[in-house]
């Protein structure tokens, strides 16, 4: 008996439904707001324990920008109004 050692491709048309739906939440950094206001902010919106939302706010101030949070679209949309409508600079990609 035999193997089968020929990998299953998927068809060209078919998408990965997890991947397509795999959306980031990115943050920018900016010259305005402290890095108090933007932890409490990322554990208020985000839903980050302190730890998570001050590594955050240090990677968005060196690097310029951080990926928050990682979702679907219709989840982090509303986090993505939250943020700026603090005061903050964001995006979905």
């Amino acid at each position: 008996m035999g193997y089968d050692t020929k990998k299953q491709e998927k068809p060209e048309n078919e998408v990965d439904v997890l991947e397509e739906q795999s959306k980031y939440l990115i943050l920018f950094n900016d010259d305005y707001n402290t890095f108090d206001f933007v932890i409490e902010t990322l554990m208020e919106v985000c839903r980050h324990d302190y730890l998570q939302a001050e590594q955050c706010a240090y990677i968005t101030h060196f690097n310029g920008k951080c990926d928050v949070k990682k979702g679907d679209y219709d989840t982090l949309k509303p986090m993505k109004d939250s943020l700026i409508d603090r005061g903050l600079s964001a995006s979905i990609n």
